[in-house]
């Protein structure tokens, strides 16, 4: 399994992950400046011009976002947003005067009047149940599935669902995932899939790009730049990113010695593909 982090180590923001709604979630992770979903915004849609060019949007590839959350990944690659509009919109007091039922109503609204023309179907797995309800009754989910595939293997409709996903992502919770979660997604796919992950630089992606290779896929790191995650919340969590970033081999200088955690970028494609066109002429054609 990838390095997971120790339980005392990092600030925990578990009673934001499974409200009814996102509000709890952007107002507790807002002051720390999360942004990795903002990174990658543009990479995920870089990656889906490369897997089909010129494809309508009745047959552009699948996405399965893994540890999706309330759909923050779909809202910003299928709509005219950024996640600075996010964070506005659930924190203000508009929104905070609403019940859950009423800003569902409001979110369909919103996210159907900010829809792109080239939104490609979204798929969503993360173990919290209230969470993908509440991206499954806005529309950016257009399934979700709440299950753990670390802990129970993964239902049969999971399985039918993503037979056709060409691409699966994930932002955040790599550093409690392993092998037991993309194994059998992978597995049961209908065609090659590729895999883009963001990975806090205090652990360690190998497991996870071994069961990958295993899987056909050959998997590169983005070595041009890191990617900024959140400022750290106190000295404690700064001492352990940057011992845990040495031990796995990176240097913290001018990252997370400045004071936020970063992450890497690691992709996974078919070894034809990778020799065909390399990461770099894909993320900056």
């Amino acid at each position: 399994m990838s390095s997971a982090q120790p339980a005392d180590a990092m600030t925990p923001f578990d009673d934001t992950y499974d409200q009814p709604d996102p509000r709890a979630f952007f107002r507790g992770l807002g002051p720390w400046g999360y942004q990795t979903p903002h990174h990658a915004q543009s990479v995920f849609r870089r990656l889906l011009t490369a897997l089909g060019p010129g494809a309508p949007a009745a047959s552009a590839p699948t996405v399965l976002d893994l540890c999706c959350s309330y759909g923050v990944n779909a809202a910003l690659l299928n709509h005219h947003l950024t996640l600075s509009d996010l964070y506005t919109h659930y924190t203000s007091e508009e929104a905070a005067a609403l019940t859950t039922a009423e800003l569902v109503e409001r979110d369909r609204e919103f996210y159907a009047a900010h829809r792109r023309p080239d939104a490609v179907r979204v798929l969503g797995l993360d173990a919290a149940p209230s969470a993908i309800a509440y991206a499954r009754a806005v529309g950016l989910l257009d399934d979700g599935f709440a299950e753990n595939l670390e802990t129970a293997p993964p239902s049969p409709a999971l399985l039918r669902a993503a037979r056709d996903v060409r691409l699966i992502t994930v932002t955040g919770g790599v550093s409690f995932l392993s092998p037991r979660t993309f194994g059998p997604l992978l597995a049961g796919a209908d065609a090659p899939v590729w895999v883009a992950a963001f990975v806090l630089r205090t652990g360690s992606y190998r497991p996870i790009a071994d069961c990958l290779g295993v899987h056909g896929l050959t998997t590169e790191k983005h070595t041009a730049q890191t990617y900024p995650q959140r400022r750290f919340t106190d000295e404690q969590e700064q001492r352990y990113a940057v011992a845990a970033t040495l031990a796995a081999g990176a240097d913290p200088q001018g990252k997370e010695s400045e004071g936020s955690f970063h992450t890497a970028l690691y992709v996974s494609r078919p070894a034809a593909e990778v020799a065909g066109s390399p990461l770099g002429t894909v993320l900056h054609p």
